[in-house]
């Protein structure tokens, strides 16, 4: 590991952040990770980013102790991932990607027993867990059979138990999967308000205006390499300019109107054959949105819309890597 950053890392408060430099694994024949490297600045928040299969999960269960990575080092929280295993686990959280709860005990006695790992005292424990359980809208429920809740509640549930030791160092694998509206917009109140005292998180996440909405630096990652990082504005600025958003009545001509407009972009449009939807990147949105109707016009092809936006991190994923995030 690269001296200076093992040292600014380890330094003071910063020894609450997250490094990764080189990480390697592989299973088999498939490369998960290669030679990944990510720094996650104390009471931040990284949003990793990626389709499904680039290596997220994988990078996540070797910073929470999980697995062992082949090569390349990893501290967190100012512990080596692998020599200090048992000390890092003391500080950090971690929501998976499945609900890690114990169906045959209520929602309240799976937070008393998480509290109980994390040896807070009896007294800490019971009112760490009513609170959570107010915080996450289950206290009707709270002593209720885990198994009788639903895939939500056990979501929240499960959000709840990552809590219980309030963290320095916090990890959530796609943590709203699952979640109804209300319930996303409510994590990300309690994801802002665990930054504002100093938490650091690192964050997997599908949804790409979650990304957009909470982190303070972005990571994309894909076929286990990191392709892309900086802030949101930072990547969108890599679409350039604006983006022109064209629906058609006829999806048989997709293909012939990203042809027709291509002339007119910044970037190459990109064609979605079974919506009919052609995305065009550009410099000078008013300018070009106004060609683009009268060259369509011209050749009779009906749009059913066209729209004018900035980028979204939606069209950085397909500009920087051929498709969506999902």
């Amino acid at each position: 590991m690269n001296q200076d950053l093992h040292t600014h890392l380890l330094g003071s408060s910063v020894g609450l952040g997250i490094i990764a430099e080189n990480v390697v694994k592989t299973f088999g024949e498939v490369k998960a990770l290669n030679g990944v490297s990510i720094t996650i600045e104390p009471g931040t928040v990284l949003a990793l980013l990626g389709p499904n299969g680039a290596g997220k999960t994988t990078l996540v269960r070797i910073l929470t102790t999980l697995l062992k990575p082949d090569s390349g080092r990893a501290v967190v929280g100012g512990y080596e991932v692998v020599k200090d295993s048992q000390e890092l686990r003391s500080i950090m959280g971690l929501a998976g990607q499945s609900a890690a709860i114990d169906d045959i005990l209520t929602g309240r006695e799976n937070l008393e027993l998480v509290g109980k790992l994390y040896h807070l005292k009896k007294d800490e424990t019971r009112r760490r867990a009513q609170q959570l359980l107010e915080q996450f809208d289950l206290l009707d429920a709270a002593d209720r059979m885990a198994k009788t809740y639903s895939g939500g509640m056990r979501r929240r549930l499960d959000l709840a138990a990552s809590l219980v030791g309030r963290p320095k160092i916090l990890f959530l694998d796609e943590p709203t999967s699952g979640l109804d509206p209300r319930s996303r917009t409510d994590l990300w109140q309690v994801i802002n308000k665990l930054v504002q005292e100093g938490t650091t998180i690192l964050l997997t996440t599908q949804y790409l205006e979650e990304a957009d909405h909470l982190a303070d630096k972005i990571v994309v990652i894909n076929h286990g390499k990191v392709i892309a990082e900086g802030t949101s504005d930072d990547l969108k600025s890599r679409v350039g300019g604006d983006v022109i958003e064209i629906h058609l009545v006829d999806h048989k001509k997709t293909l012939e109107t990203g042809e027709i407009v291509k002339s007119l972009g910044s970037g190459e449009p990109k064609v979605d054959l079974d919506e009919g939807k052609v995305t065009l990147p550009v410099a000078k949105g008013t300018l070009v949105l106004a060609q683009v109707v009268r060259q369509l016009d011209a050749v009779n092809i009906e749009l059913a819309d066209i729209v004018l936006r900035r980028p979204t991190l939606d069209d950085v994923f397909l500009a920087l890597t051929g498709h969506t995030a999902q």
